[in-house]
């Protein structure tokens, strides 16, 4: 069974660099070494960010 990215690269790396995630992603080897703190504040700016799109439309 393969994963299905639910988030495209770019929007991970976009909510990383606003959050100040990125540069630990780049330099540690990958999103592994993200904790889980960090990993919840970009599901929460991902879901503020498709509710403002989704009243703007």
């Amino acid at each position: 069974m393969s994963k299905r990215s639910v988030m495209s690269q770019a929007l991970k790396e976009e909510i990383a660099k606003e959050l100040g995630v990125y540069e630990s992603v780049k330099h540690n080897g990958g999103w592994g070494e993200v904790t889980s703190r960090d990993c919840g504040n970009m599901v929460t700016k991902a879901i503020e960010m498709a509710n403002k799109a989704a009243r703007q439309s």
